[in-house]
């Protein structure tokens, strides 16, 4: 099977809903090339909603960053309680924490590509000339959507891996831990958004002649 076949398979796959035929489809090389339409198309659209709707632009990454690590304070605080005052432990507040922070730091971490406060090197490119700045910025770009690209194809399908063998949160009964996985590829399409967005941003000042690069303060809004 060529691997535009492979990459074409993945649709059939996911309408299917059955864990066990997308993870066949999504553990192949044409994965990869869907990945890359999903990072680039997801990215465009995460891009558009966000210029197109200022709240979900504002507060989406912050609000679940905030949700998930308020749920991780309350697990641990109850769970200090719960051991030292009534002498019981819930079996899952040592294994949730961690799934939830992983949603916490991904979607944080989607934020601060949005603020730049990430490592850009700002004190060394201002010193460049504009098309040298351009080039180092897109650069970055690429070496983002890379990144994105990374974390979405193999998120998925280690995602489909864990539904079809029906992993559960070590202590929960209840709780599988793929609703935890399938965040990271929409936290990771919602960064290719955020460097979408970035990328046109320094284009559109780099066209009109106006500073392209600037000094980002962390904890800041820009």
């Amino acid at each position: 099977m060529s691997i535009w076949s492979e990459a074409f398979a993945v649709l059939p796959a996911i309408a299917s809903g059955d864990p066990w035929e997308m993870k066949s489809a999504f553990y192949t090389d044409g994965m990869w090339l869907f990945g890359v339409v999903v990072t680039l198309l997801g990215g465009i659209l995460a891009h558009i909603i966000f210029k197109t709707v200022p709240p979900i632009e504002r507060h989406l990454e912050r609000g679940v960053s905030v949700v998930a690590y308020l749920m991780i304070a309350l697990i641990i605080f109850w769970g200090v309680i719960d051991r030292f005052v009534f002498s019981h432990q819930w079996s899952g507040s040592t294994t949730v924490p961690p799934f939830l922070f992983m949603i916490m730091a991904w979607f944080g971490c989607s934020y601060n590509v949005k603020l730049r406060t990430h490592l850009s090197f700002s004190e060394f490119r201002s010193k460049m000339s504009p098309k040298g700045q351009m080039g180092a910025l897109t650069m970055d770009t690429i070496l983002w959507l890379g990144f994105c690209l990374l974390a979405i194809t193999t998120s998925l399908r280690f995602s489909a891996y864990s539904a079809d063998n029906f992993q559960m949160v070590d202590g929960v009964d209840d709780v599988m831990k793929w609703w935890f996985y399938i965040t990271v590829p929409v936290a990771f399409t919602l960064m290719a958004g955020r460097v979408i967005g970035n990328w046109l941003e320094d284009w559109s000042n780099f066209r009109a002649g106006n500073p392209i690069i600037k000094q980002a303060v962390i904890g800041g809004d820009v």
